[in-house]
């Protein structure tokens, strides 16, 4: 898939995301959108997975493990075809099937997660039983920079380097915010390069935004053998929509109809920008 097909992907569940959020009157936009690109990446270009076959035994496991993100889980796997896009509108409403966090019946999720710290175990553990197994699927989890102040996840990645997990690739979302502000104010794991080198891990820095750049790191990912691999997305919270970008009070807030408005055009003047570029 070109880049310039990936961006409109992105830019579609940038979409869903803040119409799910708008709709619940409750979430996460801010972790959401910074990680849009890299959920678009590994659904529509990196994952081995089939809409069709959810349970496809030889697919890629995906752990989100900043749970709370899920209307950017949802909203990738609505577009890439698990779900109707529709149901998004019906995020954390009574009897919906999706919920504040991901869950195990939602076709396409392969953890139930959203207690910070503990996604990483469970994805550990899913690399571990492929390598006993003799399984070739690989194992996808996401961090956030604010979660890896949690201690399960240092035991966790020593673990994973320990016993060289290299079908394991474990992905940090860096956008400095938590929700008490600046991750360098709060409780600073940087550099969180050179921790996850000191646990025997491949790190790869890269800009969470850059298409060509994701798909280098992955491919390194793939690349690397003895050794789990910890791909740092440096990214904008909230990236995409005007009001939201680098700013700490959408880490956990719905925009009311007049912010969804503006919000979706930002959204909407971006879609016209890629199909002029298309065109050109």
């Amino acid at each position: 898939m070109n880049n310039l097909e990936l961006r409109k992907h992105a830019n579609d569940v940038r979409k869903g995301i803040v119409t799910a959020v708008h709709s619940a009157k409750a979430g996460h936009p801010g972790g959401s959108l910074s990680a849009a690109d890299v959920f678009t990446y590994l659904y529509f270009e990196e994952m081995n997975i089939d809409p069709a076959n959810p349970q496809m035994e030889d697919r890629d496991r995906f752990v989100l493990s900043k749970g709370h993100t899920a209307p950017g889980l949802y909203s990738a796997l609505a577009y890439r075809g698990f779900f109707p896009v529709e149901d998004l509108e019906t995020l954390r409403k009574l009897g919906s099937y999706l919920q504040g966090h991901p869950n195990l019946h939602i076709p396409g999720v392969d953890m139930a997660s959203g207690s910070l710290g503990q996604g990483l175990s469970a994805a550990v553990g899913m690399a571990l039983g492929a390598k006993m197994d003799g399984k070739q699927f690989r194992v996808y989890a996401l961090c956030g920079d604010g979660e890896i102040q949690e201690g399960q996840i240092w035991e966790a990645a020593m673990f994973a380097g320990f016993h060289k997990l290299d079908n394991l690739c474990v992905m940090v979302d860096n956008n400095n915010l938590q929700i008490d502000g600046p991750i360098d104010q709060v409780c600073s794991p940087y550099p969180i390069d050179k921790k996850f080198e000191a646990f025997n891990f491949h790190v790869i820095n890269v800009d969470a935004h850059d298409f060509d750049a994701l798909r280098a790191a992955f491919a390194e990912a793939r690349r690397t053998k003895g050794a789990p691999t910890c791909i740092v997305l440096h990214s904008l919270k909230g990236k995409g929509v005007s009001f939201m970008e680098n700013n700490v009070d959408w880490h956990g807030k719905a925009p009311n109809d007049a912010e969804y408005e503006v919000a979706m055009a930002d959204l909407e003047r971006i879609a016209e920008e890629l199909e002029k570029e298309g065109e050109a």
